[in-house]
């Protein structure tokens, strides 16, 4: 099973709070939002299709709070709540025990044997959104195998950046791009082995 992380990012690589600000999540940051101006319908059905495509989502504890107050009441809206509704949904976390939406199995721990045991299964593909520290774990272990970068053209200044500002090198290879009339671009890249240097 290919492992696939879709994330909105700003031009300066920020992925936090794209859709407004929760003081609860991110105390402190105050230019949230940045993505609910640009509300171009061809790039939303972009991201709606991409959840709409996988056999499974893997999230990281904070999103699936997130998503399982929104989304989770929206199970027939037709939309983004009935993509994530509708598949069975993992999600990391030492503290939940006992999950109410429906499809969910809890990853408390061993967190790299046992996503390595799911992208052993054949075919499909598990999507990782909105998860942006789960998103960076999973790339600096190498268990990423294509990164689906939407960006918005927009620059924050501040906020949780999606790649950190040393890690791991690797070497991208461009599978789909898309430019949409607001100006947000959709990219897709096969994540595999190291760049060359000069």
């Amino acid at each position: 099973m290919k492992l696939t992380v879709s994330l909105q990012v700003t031009l300066d690589g920020v992925a936090q709070a794209n859709g407004g600000n929760n003081e609860e999540m991110d105390p402190g940051f105050t230019r949230g939002g940045w993505a609910i101006p640009l509300n171009d319908a061809e790039a939303v059905q972009y991201i709606l299709d991409t959840w709409r495509r996988p056999d499974a989502f893997l999230l990281g504890r904070k999103t699936y709070g997130l998503f399982e107050t929104y989304w989770g009441a929206r199970n027939d809206d037709g939309g983004f709540g009935e993509a994530i509704s509708s598949k069975p949904k993992y999600v990391v976390s030492t503290t939940l025990t006992e999950p109410s939406w429906e499809q969910t199995t809890v990853i408390p721990d061993d967190l790299p044997n046992r996503v390595k045991e799911i992208k052993a299964r054949p075919g499909g593909e598990l999507l990782v959104v909105g998860s942006v520290s789960l998103a960076r774990w999973l790339l600096e272990n190498e268990l990423v195998d294509e990164l689906n970068l939407v960006q918005f053209p927009v620059i924050v200044g501040e906020g949780e950046r999606v790649f950190p500002h040393s890690g791991l090198d690797f070497r991208l290879q461009l599978t789909d791009s898309r430019v949409f009339g607001s100006g947000i671009v959709g990219l897709t890249y096969r994540v595999g082995g190291r760049p060359e240097y000069a």
